[in-house]
This record gives C-alpha cells, sequence and structure tokens, in this order.
C-alpha cells in the first residue's frame, strides 16, 4: 500500500496528483515502470465519490496517466468550488437595522445558486444569520425554523 493520504474531496484536487505523483516517482522504479505504476496503483488512494468515479471510467478511455490526472482534476475541481460557495450561504446575515423581509429575498437567491442541499441544512444557516436583537416576528420564526423544519 502506498503512503499517502486517500483523497476524499477535501484538498484540491492538483495537489493529491502532486503529492501522488512525487511519491511514486521517489521509489526504485525504472524509468519506463513509472508511467505503469502510476496508472495501476492510482484508484487505491481514493476514497468516497472519488473512488466511484474512477471505478465509472468507461474501459480502455484512459491512454496515459497524465489522460487520468487531466480527467481527476476536470472531474473534482467543481467540488472545491461547490464547498466553497455551500460556506458563501452562512456569511449571508442580517445586517443591524436590516428587516427580516429584505435578508429572506438576499438568502434565497444566494440559496437558489447552490447545488441541491436538504432544506435543514438551509434552516440552520439561516436562522444563523438572524441576529440576537432581531425583532419579537424575527425571533419567532428562527424558533419555528429550528422547532419545526421542512421535511426532506
Amino acid at each position: 500500500m502506498l503512503e499517502i493520504s486517500k483523497y476524499n474531496g477535501t484538498t484540491h484536487p492538483n495537489e493529491h496528483v502532486t503529492s501522488y505523483t512525487s511519491t511514486i516517482k521517489g521509489n526504485d522504479l525504472e524509468d519506463d515502470e513509472i508511467e505503469s505504476v502510476l496508472l495501476k496503483t492510482f484508484g487505491e488512494t481514493l476514497s468516497k465519490g472519488a473512488m466511484i468515479w474512477y471505478h465509472n471510467l468507461p474501459p480502455n478511455s484512459i491512454d496515459s496517466f497524465a489522460m487520468l490526472a487531466d480527467a481527476f482534476v476536470k472531474a473534482h475541481t467543481g467540488a472545491i468550488k461547490v464547498k466553497t460557495r455551500k460556506s458563501d450561504l452562512f456569511k449571508a446575515k442580517r445586517r443591524d437595522n436590516e428587516m427580516l423581509r429584505e435578508i429572506v429575498p438576499r438568502f434565497q437567491m444566494e440559496w437558489m445558486d447552490l447545488p441541491p442541499v436538504v432544506d435543514d441544512w438551509a434552516v440552520q444557516a439561516f436562522t444563523q444569520g438572524l441576529n440576537t436583537r432581531s425583532s419579537l416576528a424575527s425571533q419567532q420564526l428562527k424558533q419555528n425554523l429550528v422547532e419545526y423544519p421542512a421535511v426532506t
């Protein structure tokens, strides 16, 4: 087994490819063996969705490790961007003098830009954005959302 952390989608795929390539090239392999080992052992360094992606590659669709690395980076760079964008939803906070009816459309616009997320997660992001000095109606809405989240 290789001495490399498995890729699980939480780091940039380029970092994983670089680390993996360096590890393989750091072994005592002949130059003509490196390409074959890179191709044959890459799947062992993947987990979760990345492993599923790898196993779903069509047979005989990859001719070189450069081609595999390029496909891997293209397939997984988007996941990193989505993760970053999801965190943006938690940045939608109610401003001090902002009325609830002003934050709701702003929150909804940011939520619509995201891939599908479970309602519980969206409720959590929204309620965290309401400040503690909000009106009684806002506090009641926050409480209702926490107690009675939408069914997914």
